[in-house]
């Protein structure tokens, strides 16, 4: 008999969803909701690490998590849980932090990053300094192997799995060492008016992302007014940018190959592909608008599902946690 690996992932519930988020990790999620032991997670914690709004940060956890079941994740297949609803989370974040060196995170990239992007330095964060420790908490609290992620976020695991053998060899085989797994096609779809920046939950830039609530007509504009470049190729060419990312988007939606999709538009131009490209994404979405508009009309449900996850969650977590108290005298 095979033995299943375990797996887990989280996405920040601040902004709404958008396709790059669906293509590049929720579809996968849920085409490989059998091959793995899957555990998903709206890591709200990580979103209390830039500015938020308290008065929209329910209602925009219940919004993920109903997304996450209108793509396709099944919680009969996968636990899926809200992170605060199980405070084993921040109780060993706090015990990694006693264990990692603060020169670990001020050398994290997306720390730097954002922190350059803060004008006033006094509005950086303790949290955000210290998001790849939950982080790395989020993985090791349930033993996880496997961990897809973008490749914005390789760094983070390879940070987690230096915690866990410095935490190991601290107090003795404790933690199992995870892996980042990342996917080859669609690990960065990147924005359709400016294809060196990555689509955003957040920006304020109206052409960038494809929301997955996207109107078909707002939908097929924006695939309009995409950005291309001088050319009238329709192929994957690394060296322009917004065709490459176009076509990306195309195949990993139909699932047609690039050979074929490159062969259909031959000669033909931007237009005709951008018309095709649209409908594809507009019938994509349909079933999953549809889907979502149904869950989120059912907060009552959303409620239960969130409460069954984070019991199920609780169930590999716990064990884990008492496992640390032991090895660190806190049990």
């Amino acid at each position: 008999m095979t033995v299943r690996q375990r797996t887990f992932s989280g996405i920040k519930p601040t902004g709404v969803a958008h396709l790059g988020n669906y293509l590049g990790a929720m579809k996968r999620w849920v085409d490989e909701q059998d091959l793995h032991e899957n555990i998903y997670c709206v890591v709200d914690l990580h979103g209390m690490t830039e500015p938020f709004d308290p008065a929209t940060f329910l209602e925009e956890r219940r919004r993920l998590f109903a997304t996450l079941l209108a793509v396709g994740l099944d919680p009969a297949r996968c636990i899926l849980f809200v992170q605060s609803h199980v405070p084993e989370h921040a109780e060993l974040c706090w015990v990694l932090n006693c264990v990692t060196p603060i020169g670990w995170l001020q050398r994290m990239t997306q720390f730097k990053d954002k922190s350059l992007r803060q004008r006033d330095r006094e509005m950086i964060s303790a949290g955000l300094l210290d998001y790849p420790v939950l982080m790395a908490a989020d993985i090791l609290l349930y033993d996880a192997r496997l961990v897809p992620v973008g490749d914005d976020q390789k760094q983070h695991v390879e940070l987690t799995r230096d915690i866990a053998m410095r935490f190991n060899r601290l107090f003795g085989e404790t933690f199992v060492i995870p892996e980042p797994v990342i996917q080859e096609a669609g690990a960065r779809i990147m924005g359709l008016d400016d294809p060196t920046k990555k689509m955003s939950k957040s920006d304020d830039a109206s052409n960038r992302s494809i929301f997955l609530t996207d109107d078909p007509d707002v939908i097929r504009r924006k695939v309009m007014r995409a950005a291309t470049d001088s050319g009238r190729e329709v192929c994957l060419d690394e060296t322009r940018p917004g065709i490459h990312n176009l076509v990306t988007i195309y195949h990993l939606v139909t699932q047609e190959s690039i050979a074929d999709i490159e062969r259909r538009y031959e000669g033909q131009g931007y237009g005709t592909f951008k018309r095709d490209l649209g409908d594809a994404i507009v019938a994509q979405l349909e079933p999953i608008q549809r889907r979502f508009r149904e869950f989120e009309g059912d907060p009552a449900m959303l409620d239960r599902e969130m409460r069954r996850g984070a019991e199920r969650a609780r169930e590999v977590a716990g064990p884990v946690m008492e496992r640390v108290r032991r090895v660190t005298g806190l049990a």
